[in-house]
């Protein structure tokens, strides 16, 4: 049986989601959750690396004391695969000691062109094939002359699918961290103030306490914005229970989709997302609602919401689940993955 070494950092668990594809296709997988930059990143190191003062000089210790950890650990598991989220801890030089008999697959979920994803992005030099979540970062190494693969997120069925017999008491669910966005924060307020007699709920970090901890302390609105993470079961259980699925996402994507656009669909629930070329040619014939500005999410907001078009939004919903499930799977992505670096 081929074997696959996942590493990953704890990317809302979506190693998992890749680990189970893998044994689906016939793996036996390895699962290495690092934390960046510290290794193991809680307790006294995370608030060591928070407030110190040179902070690339205890990343660059960590990336080589987990170098050591990880080399031992690849001799010893003898991988055919090692799939790696981004590869910010891994040296170029480790990779290459992988491939020296194993390929190398590296999945972007945040653009290289991030300032703190320079490191990331000689990684293509030193990998089988690198995978980017945004079109814009393939044309970016296309420029260089170097091949990169336009591959976004996907659903897992196992953890996002339709509940059966849920009433519908959630108008309008958010989930996703909204203090990093600008774009996700001002929308959010607008949708709220815009309909006061919904029901709205809003997960994610809004005023974290590390950030600002009056402002968490004194923030507004807790019955709406509940200012936490939840675990995937948690969200899709909600889902479950949600009329409008809103999704804005971050500034940073511009042709391509985050998560939450798969994970929404596949857990059956209509949404209400903000376009851009990819997600218009995923759902060409309405099966999600796309705004191109605020004034249209508002009207698509108010649409959902009339009574006379419950039995469209749900028919609307199941097609666009239909979409996701049969082809926007972790299955069918890591099936492509293989297929491009000949192992499939």
């Amino acid at each position: 049986m081929k074997k696959a070494l996942i590493l990953s950092s704890p990317f809302y668990d979506y190693q998992i989601s890749v680990g189970r594809a893998f044994e689906a296709l016939g793996y036996q997988v390895k699962i290495e959750t690092y934390d960046e930059p510290i290794h193991p990143f809680k307790g006294l190191l995370k608030w060591r690396h928070k407030f110190a003062n040179d902070k690339e000089r205890l990343r660059a210790q960590s990336r080589a004391k987990y170098d050591t950890y990880i080399k031992q650990v690849y001799d010893d598991y003898q991988p055919d695969i090692v799939f790696s989220y981004n590869g910010t801890i891994l040296l170029d030089e480790r990779l290459d000691y992988f491939r020296q008999k194993s390929k190398v697959i590296l999945w972007m979920y945040d653009s290289v062109q991030r300032p703190d994803r320079a490191r990331c992005e000689k990684h293509i030099d030193h990998a089988d094939a690198v995978f980017c979540f945004e079109e814009r970062d393939v044309e970016y190494y296309a420029q260089q002359g170097k091949k990169a693969y336009f591959l976004p997120l996907a659903c897992d069925t196992s953890v996002y699918y339709p509940l059966a017999n849920q009433d519908k008491d959630i108008d309008i669910l958010f989930v996703a961290t909204l203090y990093t966005s600008q774009k996700r924060m001002h929308l959010i307020q607008s949708v709220v103030n815009h309909f006061p007699n919904a029901k709205i709920l809003v997960y994610g970090w809004y005023k974290p306490f590390v950030k600002s901890p009056l402002k968490c302390i004194f923030r507004e609105k807790r019955d709406i914005y509940k200012n936490v993470n939840i675990p995937p079961v948690k969200v899709n259980e909600l889902f479950g229970r949600t009329k409008i699925a809103l999704n804005i996402h971050h500034e940073q994507t511009f042709h391509g989709a985050n998560q939450r656009l798969f994970e929404a669909c596949g857990a059956g629930v209509y949404q209400i997302c903000d376009a851009n070329p990819y997600i218009e040619s995923l759902f060409p014939n309405g099966e999600i609602g796309l705004y191109h500005n605020e004034q249209e999410l508002l009207q698509l907001i108010g649409w959902a919401l009339e009574e006379n078009n419950v039995q469209e939004r749900e028919r609307r919903a199941a097609a666009a689940c239909k979409i996701v499930t049969e082809q926007h799977t972790f299955l069918a992505r890591v099936r492509e993955m293989l297929e491009i670096i000949g192992e499939f």
